[in-house]
């Protein structure tokens, strides 16, 4: 049973912009901190956003400035603004939602970005 779903992955030129977004559970979305992680070439899987159930986010430096996460609890949908993307942003970006111990995992979108 698929119990986090992302979309909204596509391909851009640098300088544009994708919104992500994420499906959860409502047993595992609600008071639940979410998130956002990519699998980038060459790189392990990192952490890029999180937000917590109060809508207080926090971000890897690599994204200040340039995305943001949000939250709307009613639908338990978790969203990703990317704007002025690069091409070191290509990835599979997955999202995440922690509920106790355990992390919940989607099957991740892909982004490319183009130079």
């Amino acid at each position: 049973q698929v119990q986090v779903a992302e979309s909204g992955g596509g391909s851009v030129q640098a300088g544009g912009s994708l919104r992500l977004s994420c499906v959860v559970d409502k047993s595992i979305f609600r008071n639940n901190i979410v998130g956002w992680s990519r699998q980038t070439p060459g790189k392990q899987r990192e952490s890029i956003a999180v937000i917590t159930a109060l809508g207080s986010p926090n971000y890897a430096d690599s994204a200040k400035g340039r995305f943001t996460i949000s939250r709307d609890n009613a639908k338990n949908t978790v969203y990703l603004q990317m704007n002025s993307l690069q091409p070191e942003d290509t990835g599979v970006y997955f999202c995440v939602a922690k509920s106790g111990a355990r992390n919940y995992w989607g099957q991740g979108t892909q982004v490319t970005v183009s130079s």
